[in-house]
């Protein structure tokens, strides 16, 4: 499994595990492990998809045919790897996700909640079902043990501002700390700089900012 790395200047540094998009391991996931490395985070993206012949399949059709058990086993061997790089002495974790890899966060958060120091969800869409057999994400709410931050756009579908009410509903009535956002002007997918029809410049700045000053929150060892 290829997985994307990005390494800051400090060897001694918490850690991100990045889950990926729709797009795969691509360039704006690339930027976001080297923006995190700035920042002074070790960050390392799974390529998911790695199981999946080379057919040319659109990204809606790759999505749909992932499973949940294999995204925890990938994840699994992504963190060991994060936890092995030889360069690297990676402190506390937090697991980010876009897309379907906020939906990703999600789930890694409630199903290896002894991982996490802290999540960050990005419209994460599909949070309330199962992608094969075992609960949702949402299902497992009630196992996630770490602070949450999640960003969404007000004129998303997937998930919808009812599915992000639901979702916050549900952290709320399991006592689980988190923080949302709603970006009015954006849809899914509004920090990806490479679709110039969905990114919103300015609501991607101030989101990004506020889960950079979140993780330093959650992550730094003082």
């Amino acid at each position: 499994m290829r997985v994307g790395v990005a390494t800051p200047s400090s060897r001694d540094a918490p850690g991100v595990l990045v889950m990926i998009h729709g797009p795969g391991l691509d360039g704006f996931i690339e930027a976001q492990l080297d923006d995190l490395a700035r920042h002074g985070y070790v960050a390392a993206a799974p390529d998911l998809f790695h199981r999946q012949p080379d057919d040319g399949a659109d990204p809606l059709t790759r999505v749909g045919r992932l499973l949940d058990q294999e995204i925890l086993e990938d994840a699994d061997s992504a963190r060991r790897h994060l936890r092995s790089l030889p360069d690297a002495s990676v402190g506390p974790l937090a697991v980010l996700g876009f897309c379907m890899g906020g939906r990703g966060a999600y789930l890694l958060a409630g199903a290896r909640p002894r991982w996490w120091s802290a999540a960050a969800v990005f419209y994460g869409g599909n949070i309330l079902v199962p992608w094969g057999d075992g609960p949702s994400p949402f299902d497992l709410t009630g196992r996630i043990r770490c602070p949450m931050i999640g960003i969404f756009g007000a004129d998303d579908s997937n998930p919808s501002p009812d599915d992000v009410n639901r979702i916050a509903a549900n952290l709320t009535r399991h006592d689980i700390s988190h923080d949302f956002h709603t970006y009015a002007g954006a849809g899914h997918a509004f920090l990806n700089f490479t679709n110039a029809d969905r990114h919103r410049p300015e609501q991607a700045r101030d989101a990004w900012s506020k889960v950079l000053a979140f993780l330093d929150r959650h992550l730094r060892v003082t």
